[in-house]
């Protein structure tokens, strides 16, 4: 039986639809050219009432009597004049017409010859990396054109691309760090070198925006910065990425800047530090950063690898414990430092059965600050004596709960000569200095999302806290103050932030230097008592005991030789007072 065709109406259904929609926007098209007088004075009469009521609106009441006065007035002479209505209807329709043009920007024309020819440029470097054999509607063609793959861009006054959106066919592998890595170490050369940008991968949408970043403000001196205890200023960042801001003094004038802000204390999820870098990046700038705000809430131990004498402003200050630059300085304060957390383990677990509070003694934040330890690791290798980086075990382990925090800087190529301990515990990482993108995910855990520098200023680098994101970073500058080669108003900015000279130390600090194998002298806390490193709890100042202690300087070393490292010793004949004092540092 044969199949009956379908009548004419109903099987050319969907051209008559598509004519009648094509011949409703031409006369809509054509109308709206007709009305456009019409309607530009619609809208501005609508724009010149919204004005009116505005102005009646933000007049008080008490003048808005006068204010309807004066405009009967006028309405009242236009009234009376000869061709006075005529003439207000026309000044009228001229003020809406005026008022109702269309004020939209005038859209770019585009790019001119020099940037359609680096956006060309561009393109056909990407074929290579966005192209298949197999595509039957590729994107990226040799000879193609770029209008579809970049649909935003953006020039500087140079002609170089400020910002410019890539799109990239679905089947590339974006999830994938070497894929990536190509495509953005490929647009930052094409894009101009000697810049930092910053890749958005939309993994959903195959779009990918480049971004240039400015250069992050390194002229920041230190300074006392509005912060909750348990809060370390790291540096500065990109306000994009952090949401928070700090007021600080930049000379005579105030300006928020983002920051960096590393939480520590026993809610903390990144309780300890790692910082690598070149030479020269500024690795001893940020642990003296990171000492002068340790110093407002808490005690601090430094151990100098360097030797090159990049914290003496901080001997002697009060809550400054020591500043060890020897091997034998640095066992002893290491030794003392894992003990003074046992014992803070131990305080606060009984106040914890017992139902109390933990005691005070274990609520001051100690911080342990290390540059280079690797250099002691080579002379304890050397000596036969233990690695200094061993003893950091139980802070790193058990420091959180305790209050303890462990900071340790070293330079790139030493970093395989940590521990394990320092490696697994340090789950906060900065990085300063020039590196390639294969040391900063190694130091980070994770690649940053923007291009390196082959120069940077000092204190330049990035930082990430534990599992979060990656953060261009800029250190406040933070010299040594004894340098006269550096900035004097950065020098003086540093000495203003200095504790005060311990009182209570200085009846030791004379008999301390005269031992051969004494370290640096060793400060005392900010409270009224003195931590004693080679006890395990905090015992107060005696006067007597302290001028004894003048008299008989190694009276305390000889009894306590037992709790040293070097216990096959004999301790040194006393020194005289005078001849101690007489002693160069």
């Amino acid at each position: 039986m044969a199949r009956r065709p379908l009548p004419r109406i109903l099987s050319n259904r969907g051209a008559h639809l598509a004519r009648s929609r094509e011949l409703a926007r031409t006369a809509a098209d054509s109308a709206t050219d007709i009305l456009h007088p019409l309607i530009t004075i619609v809208r501005g009469l609508r724009r010149l009432a919204s004005a009116g009521r505005r102005r009646v609106a933000d007049t008080p009441k008490d003048r808005r009597g006068t204010l309807l006065f004066l405009v009967a007035s006028v309405l009242l002479v236009v009234l009376l004049l000869p061709y006075g209505p005529l003439l207000a209807a026309v000044a009228l329709m001229a003020t809406a017409a005026w008022q109702g043009r269309d004020r939209a920007p005038a859209g770019t024309e585009g790019p001119d010859e020099s940037q359609a020819q680096r956006l060309k440029s561009l393109y056909d470097a990407l074929v290579p990396y966005f192209s298949s054999a197999g595509d039957p509607d590729p994107l990226y063609t040799h000879g193609g054109s770029w209008e579809k793959a970049f649909p935003a861009y953006e020039f500087d006054g140079t002609g170089r691309i400020t910002h410019l959106v890539v799109v990239y066919p679905a089947y590339y592998t974006d999830g994938e760090a070497e894929s990536r890595a190509r495509i953005e170490h490929l647009l930052a050369a094409k894009s101009g070198r000697g810049r930092e940008y910053h890749f958005a991968w939309d993994e959903e949408g195959n779009q990918l925006t480049v971004q240039v970043l400015a250069p992050l403000p390194a002229d920041i001196a230190a300074q006392r910065f509005v912060t909750s205890p348990g809060e370390t200023v790291l540096g500065f960042t990109d306000p994009t990425q952090v949401h928070r801001t700090l007021p600080l003094a930049h000379g005579e004038e105030q300006r928020d800047v983002p920051p960096v802000v590393w939480r520590t204390g026993i809610r903390s999820t990144a309780p300890h530090l790692l910082a690598a870098g070149q030479p020269g990046s500024g690795i001893s700038t940020l642990l003296r950063s990171v000492a002068l705000q340790a110093l407002r809430h808490g005690d601090v131990v430094i151990v100098d690898g360097g030797g090159t004498g990049e914290y003496a402003c901080l001997t002697g200050r009060d809550g400054v414990l020591a500043v060890e630059c020897d091997l034998a300085g640095v066992l002893e304060s290491l030794q003392w430092a894992a003990r003074e957390t046992e014992r803070r383990l131990i305080a606060a677990n009984r106040a914890h059965q017992a139902g109390d509070p933990p005691p005070e003694d274990t609520k001051r934040p100690l911080w342990i600050l290390l540059d280079r330890p690797s250099a002691f690791t080579h002379l304890a290798a050397a000596d036969g004596r233990e690695d200094p980086q061993s003893l950091l075990q139980i802070p790193l382990r058990h420091g959180r709960p305790a209050n303890v925090t462990v900071v340790v800087a070293d330079q790139l190529d030493s970093l395989e000569t940590l521990s394990d301990a320092v490696r697994q515990h340090t789950r906060a990482r900065v990085l300063l200095g020039p590196a390639t993108p294969e040391q900063a995910t190694a130091v980070l855990g994770a690649p940053p999302h923007t291009t390196p520098l082959d120069h940077v200023p000092a204190g330049r680098g990035y930082a990430r806290l534990g599992t979060g994101p990656v953060h261009r970073l800029q250190v406040p500058a933070t010299p040594n103050p004894y340098d006269d080669t550096t900035v004097a108003d950065h020098r003086k900015a540093v000495l203003d932030l200095l504790p005060a000279r311990s009182t209570q130390g200085d009846a030791r600090t004379e008999p301390e230097r005269a031992a051969p194998e004494s370290g640096p002298v060793r400060g005392t806390p900010a409270d009224a008592t003195r931590t004693d490193k080679h006890s395990l709890e905090k015992k107060p100042v005696d006067p007597a005991t302290t001028d004894r202690a003048v008299t008989e300087p190694y009276a305390a070393d000889t009894a306590d030789t037992a709790d040293t490292a070097d216990t096959a010793k004999a301790p040194p004949e006393p020194v005289p007072v005078e001849a101690a004092a007489g002693e160069p540092s």
